[in-house]
């Protein structure tokens, strides 16, 4: 349901709109890259208790790390995590405790907020607007996988889905699980104080969201620029350009070519027009009435006409 995320935000300002008080800078920043266009299996920023990282923390506390989108359950064989057969970038609320992949890290109290954001503001505005302004907070579960031949730890999480609120009804029947205020985001992520039964209260749907359509570019995860956020009606629709050759092309059918302008093509006189019905064709006499008298008569004139002078009577 949930295929697409943003966070464009800057590491350091990210922390400052989560109203997170850091001891020890973003974890891995390297990892984390600013988007407007996140997909499965990017790497994207997640708020979880800092007591998951450090043992002598406590589990109120919290920290932002980047996982990878699509979570790789602990027990998965691989040595690729590629290879997982199954789609988990989403979890089913009604089937959490059910399928083994979101129990068991769900269990370990493996709870984690999955930050985004799609408000656009200039660079010279942030100083302005972190204070005022929060990013959307889903609620999601994230696993560490080891690889079985060794290296660096994976970790990767899912975005709880939920049945769509009523405004979203007629787009679709499934939402993210949205964490409706500080105190829902830190009541989810306290483990150690807030048990799993008493924390999946908090999963449910909420009317308090805005929502508008976006440009088509954004399914493809290589486009990454504002426009994906931006409403489609105010969207500018570009006019494809021209490639070299086109613009030549157009360029030489619209200039006239000069031989043609130097032959003047005379105008045919309407009288060197073939009349076909008068002029070329005779028009013969209509056709006699064909009757008996009438053909006896012309037979007898015929006769008379090629009978030689010899034998035609002499007249005394």
């Amino acid at each position: 349901m949930c295929g697409r995320t943003s966070c464009h935000l800057p590491r350091e300002v990210l922390a400052r709109a989560c109203a997170y008080r850091d001891r020890g800078g973003l974890r891995q920043p390297e990892k984390y890259h600013p988007s407007y266009n996140q997909s499965p299996q990017s790497c994207n920023p997640v708020l979880l208790s800092r007591l998951h990282l450090e043992k002598d923390a406590d589990s109120s506390e919290q920290i932002i790390a980047p996982m990878r989108w699509g979570l790789v359950p602990s027990w998965f064989k691989e040595s690729d995590p590629s290879k997982l057969q199954f789609n988990t970038i989403n979890c089913h609320s009604d089937t959490i405790l059910e399928k083994w992949s979101f129990k068991v890290p769900l269990g370990k109290g493996r709870r984690c907020v999955v930050l985004t954001e799609t408000k656009q503001v200039s660079a010279a505005d942030w100083e302005k607007v972190w204070d005022h302004w929060r990013p959307l907070t889903m609620a999601g579960i994230f696993d560490c996988w080891e690889p079985p031949e060794g290296g660096d730890l994976l970790y990767s999480y899912t975005i709880i889905t939920v049945d769509s609120c009523k405004s979203l009804h007629d787009i679709h029947h499934r939402m993210p699980a949205i964490l409706d205020g500080e105190e829902a985001v830190s009541r989810w992520l306290d483990f150690g104080d807030i048990p799993t039964q008493e924390a999946l209260k908090l999963i449910r749907p909420t009317e308090n969201i805005t929502f508008h359509a976006v440009s088509p570019i954004v399914n493809n995860s290589r486009n990454n620029s504002p426009e994906c956020l931006t409403p489609v009606h105010l969207v500018v629709k570009k006019e494809p350009k021209a490639s070299g050759s086109s613009q030549k092309m157009m360029q030489w059918l619209a200039t006239k070519s000069p031989k043609k302008e130097d032959q003047e093509t005379p105008q045919k006189d309407k009288s060197d027009t073939p009349q076909w019905s008068s002029q070329f064709l005779q028009k013969s006499p209509l056709p006699a009435k064909r009757g008996g008298a009438g053909l006896l008569v012309r037979w007898l004139k015929q006769e008379k006409e090629e009978v030689p002078a010899a034998k035609r009577p002499h007249s005394q």
